[in-house]
């Protein structure tokens, strides 16, 4: 039982070291879109989001959003 676990573990570690750095991922889709001409930004750019964030297109505007969870809730 322990080795399955220290498998398992492992395995894990071997994935996350794997998955690139960085800000690889890409941005949600947006699907509803709001109807200012000129919605309001509070970024442009992934440089001017904290660590961890990403600049992308909301429903009105850009602004910063974390990386998306992998698992559904």
């Amino acid at each position: 039982m322990k080795s399955v676990v220290a498998f398992l573990l492992v395995g894990m570690l071997i994935l996350c070291t794997e998955l690139p750095a960085g800000r690889a991922w890409s941005c949600p889709p947006v699907r509803i879109t709001c109807a200012l001409h000129n919605p309001p930004n509070r970024c442009l750019t992934d440089r001017g989001c904290p660590r961890y964030k990403k600049c992308c297109q909301s429903f009105c505007g850009k602004r910063c959003i974390s990386r998306p969870s992998p698992f559904p809730v």
